[in-house]
């Protein structure tokens, strides 16, 4: 089985890093999201646009990605179903999930949500900088390396 990757693309930051390193292994790499993007053209990215539907995007991912690929997202739950199926789940900070921690982030959203809902906390998320660009393409290197390996 030879490794893809997968793209939560509608908020990702990273794609561009993620097409160069694939293209550079020769992976296939999937673009999902709710709406055409411009893509580069290559026979190695793949646009796959899903129906508005609530978690569309995410039903697609977890339902075709498996042991051996590499998904990039942040959304939480999809990152959960995702390692259910063997997959490596990266953030696009760089940093991994893992199955050792993914119940306590699931945990953690949950209860950051009802905070938010009762009005306790505001919401935001940090600035995306260059060192989290900087770490993605370190760690994605590392992913692809460590599923060629398997």
């Amino acid at each position: 089985m030879v490794t893809r990757i997968f793209i939560d693309a509608d908020a990702c930051p990273v794609k561009d890093e993620t097409y160069r390193v694939a293209g550079r292994h020769k992976l296939v790499t999937y673009v999902v999201s709710n709406s055409w993007m411009r893509l580069p053209n290559s026979p190695l990215i793949e646009q796959v646009t899903v129906s508005d539907g609530f978690d569309a995007a995410d039903d697609w991912i977890a339902e075709n990605c498996g042991a051996k690929d590499i998904v990039i997202t942040n959304d939480i739950p999809l990152a959960d179903r995702c390692l259910k199926s063997g997959s490596l789940v990266l953030r696009p900070d760089g940093k991994n999930f893992s199955n050792a921690s993914i119940g306590m982030k699931l945990a953690m959203r949950d209860l950051n949500s009802y905070l938010r809902d009762i009005g306790e906390i505001s919401g935001h998320n940090a600035a995306f900088g260059k060192k989290d660009r900087s770490r993605f393409l370190n760690a994605l290197e590392n992913a692809v390396q460590k599923m060629k390996k398997i």
